[in-house]
């Protein structure tokens, strides 16, 4: 397998693990294979070691701003991953609501509803396993 490793991507890799958590990337890097190791190289030092990164806004507005993005668009399946994100960004519940407000008024009330109903899921779930 061909690594490409920069300082853009060691940033990108230390960023997505303050963000993701360790065990998320831990279990993304075992399913990486020749096949996708340019695609994941890509995003950790594009997403990760750029955006991300910044220190323009914060981590919990970057946070709030992605979720949005990911209703807007539809990209539903993303949503639980960075709602369990927000333990690590210090975007609050409310935030998350705020966000997926703004998405009803903006990119239209089917897509809030559904992201609303991923993240009510995802935070039950997160509070369960905190009472474990």
């Amino acid at each position: 397998m061909r690594e490409f490793m920069t300082d853009r991507y060691a940033n990108g890799m230390r960023v997505r693990r303050t963000v993701l958590g360790d065990a998320h990337v831990d279990r993304a890097e075992a399913g990486r294979d020749e096949f996708d190791t340019p695609f994941q190289s890509l995003i950790t030092e594009s997403a990760w070691g750029t955006v991300w990164a910044s220190d323009a806004i914060s981590l919990r507005e970057r946070s709030m701003l992605t979720l949005a993005i990911l209703a807007a668009t539809g990209s539903f399946e993303e949503i639980p991953m960075h709602v369990r994100a927000t333990l690590r960004t210090g975007a609050s519940q409310r935030d998350v609501m705020e966000a997926f407000q703004h998405v009803a008024i903006y990119a239209g009330v089917p897509k809030a509803n559904h992201a609303i109903k991923l993240a009510k899921a995802i935070f039950a779930e997160m509070e369960a396993a905190d009472n474990a």
